[in-house]
């Protein structure tokens, strides 16, 4: 370690020290991370170990359904798939199906574990059900009568006439919009949110009705009836709302101002012991300890603390209490006790009694006090990350950071997102042999116009570092006579080498391209059987030639296009999670006289269809020349979009029964000057200069993966990139600050 870091180490362990002597921050009111962990972590092993008593429950019910939530949390923290996988489980029992009736919104609440789920695997199998429910009821709306008395309102369930529904249905609706880029679902749900606020949530109080026929009675002591776990479901809907919620949303001050007016009434309710009684103006009718509503309220106040949201000196020390009341209410084998069962009266139920969303609420809370626990110990970087489209949303994007920017001690770092107690995937990137700076790059969803900022913190700080699948992929395949191959989670591709020209006689520098219906890594899985078969993942059916296939470069000239042979060496620079990038090398080849060699360095991110070529070219001379990117002709019916200024042209194939079609594209920033057809390819030419790096994009979409359906969808993906490419995410990094 050099003088510079042993400095900054220095710095972060006094700073720390310093945060941690201040008051109410002392290393004993907050638990490390290790201990929030290992309870959260046996929290969940119990409750996969004994799921619902009641087997005829349904699993797409809101019940399991307010577990997922918290369980889905802990999966994005621990180091163990275990959690991740249960998920997932659950997700495939159901077969990504909400539960049966339409509009009832505790049927929709299982859509936030798909739309969770999704976005860490990004499969449209996951939210295909939910995006059809969704549509249906957007295409009919139901009638809009609050009564909760089925005599008055034979349809109550339809709309969102009782509070909990405010947990159960919003955050599913907003989610979706934050993973899909479509804004109708975000904003049935703020609408929808505020008319059913408006009929049940008291000014005075700051608490909400459970519904309508509420509004008279009264408790023993003449206060009106405010139930404990149904105002924790609004304010962990509150929660869950604020964290999909894009940041410029018009109505977000209005949400977060009504999560402080009942946070700050909620105070003032707490329990000497740390939790909230089911009744809340008449405790003394109610004298059980509940901790289902209390393990919300321990969620919403830690994370308004950590968003600085709510007064860290008042909430703080309310926030640990609870945690602690909480924690006291786990036996040795991981069960939450003290759970207000499912039922018409919370006044009289047995100590040990539990339900799984008593254990959601606890992860729920256990995931904001983990963030609290890492970030009062380790200072973090702060990268803020601006989406400066009006129009279109940011999905699945890969942010690159400096890592010398961060100013982080040296060893691996994490990615926390900035509203959620969330890690996502990160790679480091120092790619061999190259001189140049280390990067940190990373993926986000942004809507448009919006700002986010993430936290980057030591790894070494964490309890565990949190295993994500690796979504690139790449390799020289020598038994396959020197193909290089490569993928991620969308698309494969590949390249020919030497030996197949002199094996088979196949000279061809075409980008060749393997059709997958599946997020599954299947390259090295795939060239151990028949790829040219379908056996469910997909196939390779698209036929390169020699053309340019989807997305081959050549040299102009003399009106032909004159390309090089296969490639003759290969170095594979960086392989992780988020990104792949290698080189080929392309011997010497004649272009009227004139000799050209080429380096390719070609950068496959996850999520995109689209890859990044960086093409050097050579020659004895620096003369400029044309360059010609090309996607192959068919014969048949074929849709063609051309677009020099923007730099697209699009191509949607005909249909290969019973196979499909495939759709292929390259982009060249900057535009490209016109196209021309030759040699069974259709052309963009632009200008390039050899010793000058020459960059385009090319790759490929099928209509059986799920995700272009037809060719306006693929020529919408391209277009998208097109403008995004156009207009890059802007991003800043701050460096470790003191927590104050």
């Amino acid at each position: 370690m050099n003088h510079r870091h042993l400095f900054r180490s220095a710095w972060l362990l006094a700073v720390s020290s310093v945060i941690l002597a201040l008051p109410g921050r002392s290393a004993d009111a907050i638990p490390p991370p290790a201990e929030v962990m290992a309870v959260m972590e046996r929290v969940g092993d119990w409750q996969i170990a004994h799921p619902d008593p009641k087997p005829r429950r349904p699993r797409t019910g809101w019940i399991h359904a307010a577990y997922t939530f918290g369980a889905m949390e802990l999966a994005n923290l621990s180091a163990s798939p275990r959690f991740f996988e249960a998920m997932v489980g659950t997700g495939r029992a159901n077969a990504w199906q909400l539960g049966p009736r339409p509009y009832h919104a505790d049927d929709h609440a299982i859509g936030q574990l798909y739309v969770s789920l999704y976005a860490r695997e990004r499969d449209p199998a996951m939210l295909a059900a939910t995006r059809a429910r969704f549509d249906t009821i957007l295409a009919n709306p139901a009638p809009e009568n609050y009564e909760h008395d089925s005599a008055l309102n034979p349809r109550r369930s339809d709309i969102w006439t009782w509070c909990d529904a405010l947990f159960m249905a919003p955050a599913t609706w907003i989610g979706l919009s934050q993973v899909t880029g479509d804004p109708r679902y975000r904003e049935f749900a703020v609408e929808q949110w505020w008319k059913t606020s408006a009929h049940l949530y008291d000014p005075e109080a700051h608490l909400f009705f459970r519904d309508n026929r509420y509004f008279k009675q009264r408790e023993a002591n003449g206060a009106k009836i405010f139930w404990g776990r149904g105002n924790g479901w609004v304010m962990g809907g509150l929660v869950r709302v604020l964290q999909a919620l894009p940041m410029n949303h018009p109505s977000r001050p209005r949400f977060e101002q009504q999560f402080r007016e009942m946070a700050e009434a909620l105070l003032s309710l707490q329990q000497s012991d740390g939790l909230w009684r089911s009744s809340l103006l008449d405790p003394a009718s109610y004298p059980n300890q509940e901790t289902s509503g209390s393990g919300f309220y321990c969620y919403a106040f830690a994370w308004g603390v950590n968003q600085g949201l709510l007064d860290r000196a008042r909430f703080l020390p309310a926030t640990l209490t609870a945690w602690r009341a909480l924690t006291a209410c786990v036996t040795s084998e991981g069960k939450l006790t003290h759970v207000q069962p499912v039922g018409g009266s919370p006044k009289i139920f047995e100590p040990d009694s539990t339900e799984e969303y008593g254990a959601g609420a606890f992860l729920l809370a256990g995931s904001e006090l983990y963030r609290l626990a890492v970030l009062e110990r380790t200072p973090a970087a702060t990268v803020t990350v601006r989406n400066p489209s009006d129009k279109l949303a940011r999905l699945v994007e890969t942010v690159e950071v400096d890592l010398a920017a961060l100013d982080l001690p040296p060893g691996p770092c994490a990615v926390m997102d900035g509203l959620v107690a969330r890690l996502l995937p990160a790679q480091e990137l120092a790619l061999a042999g190259s001189a140049g700076p280390k990067t940190l790059v990373f993926q986000v969803d942004l809507a448009p116009g919006e700002t986010r900022t993430y936290r980057v913190l030591p790894a070494a700080a964490l309890a565990a570092v949190t295993p994500f699948p690796t979504k690139t992929h790449a390799r020289f395949v020598p038994e396959r006579q020197d193909d290089f191959a490569w993928e991620n989670d969308r698309i494969a591709f590949r390249m020919y080498g030497p030996a197949l020209a002199k094996g088979e006689g196949t000279v061809s520098s075409g980008l060749d391209v393997w059709a997958k219906r599946t997020r599954r890594l299947v390259v090295d899985a795939w060239y151990k059987r028949r790829y040219h078969k379908d056996e469910g993942e997909g196939l390779d059916y698209y036929h390169v030639g020699n053309s340019r296939g989807a997305g081959g470069l050549g040299i102009w000239a003399g009106n032909q296009l004159h390309v090089s042979a296969n490639f003759v060496r290969w170095r594979l620079l960086a392989g992780g999670p988020v990104r792949t990038v290698f080189e080929l090398d392309y011997d010497s080849w004649d272009v009227a006289g004139r000799a050209f060699t080429e380096t390719k360095r070609i950068t496959l991110d996850a999520g995109a269809n689209l890859n990044r070529i960086e093409s050097m070219l050579r020659s004895p001379t620096s003369a400029p020349t044309t360059v010609g990117i090309g996607l192959a002709e068919r014969q048949g019916i074929q849709n063609w979009f051309v677009d020099a200024a923007a730099g697209s042209l699009v191509h949607w194939e005909p249909e290969v029964p019973p196979h499909g079609r495939i759709g292929t594209a390259v982009i060249v920033p900057g535009g490209f000057k016109e196209t021309v057809d030759a040699g069974g390819n259709r052309l963009a030419l632009a200008d390039a200069t050899p010793g000058v790096v020459f960059t385009y994009y090319a790759g490929a979409g099928w209509n059986q993966s799920g995700d272009f359906g037809d060719a306006f969808a693929w020529q919408t993906y391209v277009n998208d990139l097109a403008v995004r490419l156009r207009s890059p995410l802007e991003v800043s990094v701050r460096g470790p600050q003191p927590v104050l």
